[in-house]
């Protein structure tokens, strides 16, 4: 057991030395949300989205102290309203609840405010950001840098080659010859 134990680790090492010196690559790699919670403009754009997010918030808070303001008000004089009153009354709480439902999903759903806000406010962070990793890769002589946070590739070196049209040419290359063969 020992004996696999220490054959595995010499493979690793060799293996990890082999294909490191072999391609010559530096990597590096950075956690973007960290990133963003120690650049002060990021930290600045967070409280400027807090505030406008707090006003939405009140404007809602409002909304819902009104639907049960008049909730409670219909609830106390039910019996003394007329069927078409209670009725009436009815409806405008169903109103008021619509509007509420209506203004959050604008501010705070899929396509909302909030989201198209932080977009326009942290664009110019980001381009920031980017520009800072471009440098750094290029000054440090990186080949790729890394995102931890999304495992996304952040930085390319110029000097890289894309085999994205080789690929492609060798997928159709082998879809042509397995169809040739199949053909006959």
């Amino acid at each position: 057991m020992r004996k696999n134990v220490f054959l595995f680790i010499v493979m690793a090492v060799a293996f990890s030395t082999i294909s490191t010196s072999a391609f010559g690559q530096k990597l590096g790699y950075l956690n973007s949300q960290e990133i963003l919670s120690k650049f002060k403009e990021a930290q600045d754009v967070k409280k400027q989205l807090e505030e406008i997010n707090k006003g939405w918030e009140n404007e809602a808070l409002n909304m819902q102290r009104e639907i049960k303001e008049k909730s409670d008000q219909l609830e106390a004089q039910r019996l003394l309203l007329s069927e078409t009153k209670r009725a009436e009354k009815e409806q405008e709480i169903q109103v008021t609840y619509q509007k509420l439902q209506k203004f959050q999903a604008t501010k705070w759903g899929p396509q909302g405010d909030a989201l198209k806000e932080e977009a326009k406010l942290l664009q110019p962070i980001q381009a920031k950001i980017i520009d800072a990793i471009n440098i750094v890769g290029e000054k440090d002589g990186f080949d790729y840098i890394f995102d931890t946070v999304t495992a996304n590739i952040v930085y390319v070196s110029k000097g890289q080659v894309n085999l994205t049209e080789r690929v492609i040419a060798e997928l159709e290359k082998n879809a042509a010859s397995t169809s040739g063969g199949s053909a006959k």
